[in-house]
């Protein structure tokens, strides 16, 4: 029996590169909505509180920079006094030298001892030399 309508089988065949093509295209499609982003309601809301977290976690972070920074200029000036108190014992040891006050009193206040004679130069011209105490 041979009919001039086609059985609802053969409708649906398609020829094998019509049905290539057809697949190909049809992979294509499915690759591109795989690769489109999807923001569902849950991925929002996330987002949201990631970015509210970020917000509230600035303020802290600021802070510690800040403080950071100011603990570099501390140590900073701790060690410039820390030095100028170095310089100020060695002065004061200094001055509690017998041997280094009774030159500074010779040569700066002009101070002798008993029974000695002072004798002063003094230059041709100009002035004499201030000492340096």
């Amino acid at each position: 029996m041979s009919s001039a309508v086609p059985s609802p089988a053969s409708a649906t065949r398609r020829p094998p590169q019509i049905a290539s093509r057809v697949r190909t295209a049809e992979k294509k499609a499915r690759a591109s909505r795989a690769r489109r982003v999807r923001f569902t309601a849950r991925a929002t809301v996330l987002g949201i509180v990631v970015l509210i977290l970020l917000t509230l976690a600035l303020a802290p972070l600021r802070t510690l920079l800040d403080q950071r920074g100011q603990l570099t200029k501390l140590e900073q000036q701790t060690a410039e006094l820390e030095y100028r108190n170095a310089q100020l014992e060695q002065r004061i040891a200094q001055l509690n030298d017998p041997v280094y006050l009774e030159r500074i009193a010779r040569e700066c206040l002009g101070m002798i001892e008993p029974g000695e004679t002072a004798f002063v130069l003094i230059p041709k011209h100009g002035a004499l030399p201030a000492p340096q105490c």
